[in-house]
């Protein structure tokens, strides 16, 4: 920055005029488009980000579903096979008289519940929702109490109810494996749906991104119709009108753009022409003036000779480019003397004479080109004009130039070029094309006929099986496809070659070649990849989909067809131990096995990791599909010898037959997924066929999920209440809150099946609220010394609104909070320690008091008790039903209370349904019991009535 004397900036006036300049651009028309093109690039640009980021969103919704879902399914699937097992086992067990079979087949049970302790722990931990923590839960709890029944059990006088009992217990224990299946199953759908809502609405969003960038465009091209094409009309007006003569006519003002400054111009055109008319008058006047300045004035050099020979005129042009021609026509020297060598002329003049005795180019001594051009008088002489062709001679050097360098271009592209003239004859072609057909240098030159460039291919032998006519025709096929077609051009050393031919404007035609093998192989690849697995080589599920739908096409021409859905079972254990190099090999071999199984006409497909499918066309009976599985049982279970290890697995299957099934690709997979997952259920290394009754299943589920719904939007559940006797008082103490469900048409819903489909669906937030706020509102009733237990569950407990709903609960009862019991379950605790914590310490700090329900029957740390703030521990009713058996279940409870009563922890006991438990545990030291001995939970109308039984006289309620 420079400063002038007064010290202001010098440098000031140079931005003031580069803002100036820059504020001129958008009055501009380059300016105007190039804003319509900024505003155009920043819509695309911000559409095409959003997309990105809408995909990258589904891509990770799926890629949960398939990493974490399916695994938690097959470890599921895993465990039910364990338990399978487990009891085969022990049947056969109880069976034998060998006691080294006996003690063998003891270690093998022992070993199967280990395997099923971690398979549901994997399950679990890659799991998607807490109901499957519950429900694993419950299935080793299950497992775990039959097995207690198991050892109970004496082979040789085991009564047929304990038996019964232990069979009952499998069926429990088998049908809360299928829950946690299904649950493990219902998470990968439930992913399934988001992504799909994720798609939808990315769908719509660009729909109308669409639409408003479509809006902007039209407004783009509106202002730009506006600002240019009106001015243009204005401006082509004005040249028609000065064009027909018409000078008077105003010219309108134009703005400061382009077409501003063509009328401007055309006005001072217009100002032009008119003077020009007037001048033209005067000029005339002085024709034979004026044509002897433009003779003098002209460019050419004009010599005149008479028909003596003598040089008559010379204009001033000519004087400049011979010296001493003025002495020669002042003098009238001949021409014909001078060509001849005068002795007394000078070399110069020679040289005139010599140049103007001949039509011609001359290139004069001080290097400068003239043309002469002769032409015969009336009177017998001639006139000479000569012209300076320096800057044409110029010209020419440099097209040469320019030719070189097309011709080294040419001789250097990619693609091989003939350019032919009307007459089909070769005019141009460089050494690219020589080198793709393989033709030696020479061979094609400029010159020669289509005909005779088609013969040169073909003696090299690219044709075999070809003439000369075959090959005229195809050359006529390529010229009629259009100048838009390309035509592919198969050799016989396997290459190909793409040909485009397009006409030129003298009638004439250039013919294009371009070897593009490798990219023919790119593209088949990719096409290849597109429907077929990377891995194994086998159809996707796109190209399965086709499949299988062009079979039902067909379906009702010929034969039916069946569907199956094939899962390598223990493939996830060999993946995760011995590597994925080993995993990939063995899915290698798996999908050889499987496609030696089939006919030719039959399709293999893999859909998923170890999940593979089969479309087995023209069976007529179930029976031809069975053999078929059979075949597939007996081939994929026996050992897989690979490269470094030797693995053993088997097959699942699950079969649906076309069209009684389904009458589509997707309907077809479903169902033999769900035959499939039946199969697993029953006996690993199986098949089923699909039947109605699995959909069945699902469709009941569905109904169900529907009417938890309306009854929580409509609030139609009830809140039971179960007393809390406190033992050392000898009264209640309190009541429990129990959510019940009377459901119009299926009657009592037990809380075991629809609270845990209320915390899949996320109902169990607002049901819980629900719950807690009735529960306040009914304790504000009872005597003050009474207290309400509310459990929540841990879906509900995760939730960021639960402090605020039991601040909210109390502020609107005005309940006091330590008449408030909250009780949880030590899941909660496992999930998130810290988070927990900082929960537990807001909840006591609004005086609610913490209790841990069903101590014992879970992970039971003691660390729990000394990390969390507890006020009660709960036992659990299963220990206390069997307190009067000589089983250890005493001592259990003897310890619970023992540690209660030294962490100042109240300790009640659920389940006492007997004056034996009851004596037991107040013997025990229990402070608190609960159970049918005093009362079922019963409405709250009733609580009055149970109050005055059990504390005495009857109380007032409020």
């Amino acid at each position: 920055m420079r400063w002038n004397r007064t010290g202001s900036k010098v440098g000031g006036r140079s931005r003031a005029g580069a803002l100036r300049r820059i504020a001129d651009a958008g009055t501009t028309i380059r300016g105007r488009i190039l804003v319509a093109f900024l505003t155009m690039s920043l819509i695309t640009g911000t559409l095409g980000i959003y997309a990105i980021q809408g995909l990258q969103e589904a891509g990770e919704l799926v890629n949960r579903t398939y990493d974490e879902c399916l695994m938690s399914i097959n470890y599921a699937r895993a465990a039910a096979a364990d338990f399978a097992n487990m009891r085969s086992a022990f049947a056969r067990r109880m069976v034998t008289r060998d006691p080294a079979a006996a003690a063998k087949l003891d270690a093998a049970i022992n070993e199967l519940a280990s395997t099923l302790t971690e398979d549901l722990g994997i399950a679990v931990e890659r799991s998607q929702s807490d109901r499957v923590v519950r429900s694993a839960k419950a299935v080793q709890e299950g497992v775990e109490l039959w097995e207690t029944m198991r050892h109970g059990l004496d082979g040789s006088t085991a009564k047929i109810a304990a038996w019964d009992a232990l069979d009952r217990q499998a069926g429990i224990v088998d049908g809360q494996i299928e829950l946690l299946v299904n649950y493990t199953a219902g998470d990968g759908f439930v992913f399934r749906q988001t992504a799909r809502k994720v798609v939808a609405q990315e769908v719509r969003f660009n729909l109308i991104a669409m639409a408003v960038a479509l809006i902007l465009s039209g407004f783009v091209a509106y202002l730009l119709n506006r600002r240019i094409t009106g001015p243009l009309a204005a401006a082509s007006s004005v040249a028609a009108r000065i064009a027909a003569g018409r000078l008077d006519d105003a010219v309108p003002t134009g703005g400061r753009d382009e077409l501003g400054a063509l009328l401007r111009a055309m006005a001072t055109m217009r100002d032009n022409i008119q003077a020009m008319m007037e001048r033209e008058v005067s000029q005339r006047r002085s024709a034979e003036t004026l044509l002897a300045d433009a003779l003098q004035s002209s460019r050419e050099g004009v010599v005149v000779v008479d028909a003596h020979g003598r040089i008559a005129l010379a204009n001033a042009q000519a004087l400049q480019f011979f010296i001493g021609l003025r002495s020669a026509v002042e003098i009238g020297s001949s021409v014909t003397a001078l060509a001849n060598g005068h002795a007394d002329a000078p070399a110069a003049l020679v040289d005139c004479a010599r140049t103007l005795s001949r039509d011609g180019e001359v290139q004069l001594a001080d290097g400068r080109w003239l043309r002469v051009s002769r032409s015969a008088t009336q009177e017998g002489g001639f006139v000479a004009v000569c012209s300076d062709i320096s800057v044409l001679k110029e010209q020419e050097a440099g097209l040469t130039q320019t030719n070189l360098r097309l011709d080294a271009a040419l001789d250097n592209m990619s693609q091989g070029l003939c350019l032919y003239d009307a007459d089909h004859r070769l005019m141009v072609v460089n050494r690219r094309y020589g080198e793709i057909y393989n033709l030696p240098p020479g061979s094609v030159v400029p010159g020669m006929s289509v005909v005779s460039v088609l013969e040169r291919s073909l003696g090299a032998g690219h044709h075999p099986g070809s003439g000369r006519v075959d090959l005229v025709r195809e050359a006529e096929a390529i010229f009629a496809a259009g100048p838009d077609r390309t035509y592919f051009q198969e050799l016989a050393n396997g290459r190909v070659v793409a040909i485009e031919q397009r006409t030129t404007a003298d009638g004439g035609f250039v013919a294009t070649f371009d070897d593009v093998t490798d990219r023919r192989k790119a593209e088949a690849r990719i096409a290849f990849l597109a429907h077929h697995d990377a891995l194994t080589g086998l159809p996707n599920r796109i190209l399965f989909s086709e499949q299988v739908d062009a079979a039902i096409a067909q379906a009702g021409r010929s034969s039916g067809f069946a569907v199956f859905c094939l899962d390598l079972d223990d493939f996830r254990p060999v993946n995760d131990t011995l590597g994925h190099v080993v995993g990939d090999e063995l899915l290698k071999a798996a999908a050889n096995r499987i496609e030696a199984c089939i006919r030719e006409i039959d399709t293999c497909a893999r859909l998923g990791s170890d999940e593979f499918a089969i479309l087995q066309r023209g069976i007529d009976t179930a029976e031809d599909a069975a053999v078929l599985a059979r075949r597939l049982v007996e081939v994929l279970g026996a050992p897989y010898v690979l490269s470094s290890h030797t693995v053993t697995l088997g097959v699942t299957l699950g079969i649906t037959l076309a069209p009684h099934d389904g009458t589509s690709c997707e309907k077809l997979l479903k169902n033999a997924d769900v035959a499939l997952a039946r199969s697993k259920v029953d006996a690993r290394g199986s098949f089923r066929f699909f039947e109605p009754e699995m959909d069945a299943r699902l469709q009941a589920r569905r109904l169900f999920e529907v009417d938890l719904r309306e009854a929580v939007a409509n609030e139609d559940f009830e809140v039971h209440y179960q007393p809390i006797y406190c033992l050392n008082a000898e009264r209640i103490c309190g009541f429990e809150a129990l959510l019940r469900w009377n459901h119009p048409v299926r009657g009592r819903v037990s809380p075991v099946e629809f609270i845990p489909v209320a915390e899949e669906l996320g109902l169990i937030v607002p049901l819980g609220e629900w719950v807690l706020r009735r529960a306040c509102e009914e304790a504000t009733r009872w005597p003050d010394g009474l207290k309400v237990a509310v459990n929540v569950s841990a879906v509900q407990f995760t939730s960021a609104s639960l402090v605020t709903a039991v601040r909210d609960a109390l502020q609107a009862t005005n309940l006091a909070g330590h008449r408030l019991e909250l009780e949880i379950t030590e899941s909660v605790l496992v999930a998130n320690p810290g988070a927990t914590t900082a929960i537990l310490h807001n909840l006591k700090m609004l005086g609610a008091r913490v209790s841990m329900d069903d101590f014992g029957t879970g992970y039971s740390s003691l660390s729990y008790l000394r990390s969390f703030p507890f006020d009660k521990i709960k036992i659990d009713q299963s220990f206390v039903r069997d307190l009067c058996a000589e089983d250890g279940t005493e001592f259990i409870v003897r310890a619970v209370i023992g540690l209660g009563a030294s962490l100042r922890m109240t300790t009640t006991a659920e389940g006492v349904e007997t004056e034996a438990q009851l004596a037991k545990l107040r013997a025990e030291g229990c402070d608190e019991v609960q159970g049918y001995l005093f009362s079922r939970p019963v409405p709250a109308a009733e609580l009055p009535d149970l109050i005055a039984h059990w504390n005495g006289a009857k109380r007032a309620i409020a």
